[in-house]
């Protein structure tokens, strides 16, 4: 069965380890020119922009043409399906969490 195309939804394009990569530069920095974005990434310009490209196609990025830079800015609310679809799991993580916490606390001083 083929794979579905990168631009369909936001879980098709944050599969790419780079365009989380993107997401995350741009929460953290706030909104970026592309050549910013290049310099840190530490990326040719065409890849950027191509990952940059799915990101907006599914509405992760949005981007502002600022003289002659395009600024590019993360539309976060866009990612909440992805939040909702895993945090449904989230139960099973949190109970490892909480073994791993009841043990500590449980055992002699020093000794986990």
């Amino acid at each position: 069965m083929p794979r579905a195309p990168t631009t369909t939804d936001a879980f098709n394009a944050i599969a790419e380890p780079r365009r989380r990569d993107i997401i995350d530069l741009l929460a953290s920095a706030g909104p970026s020119p592309v050549g910013d974005l290049v310099q840190i990434l530490k990326l040719p310009q065409p890849a950027v922009s191509k990952h940059l490209g799915v990101l907006r196609d599914v509405g992760i990025v949005a981007v502002q043409r600022k003289g002659r830079h395009r600024v590019y800015e993360l539309n976060a609310k866009t990612l909440k399906p992805i939040h909702d679809w895993v945090s449904a799991y989230e139960r099973f993580w949190m109970h490892q969490l909480n073994r791993i916490k009841l043990r500590a606390e449980q055992s002699p001083k020093g000794k986990v």
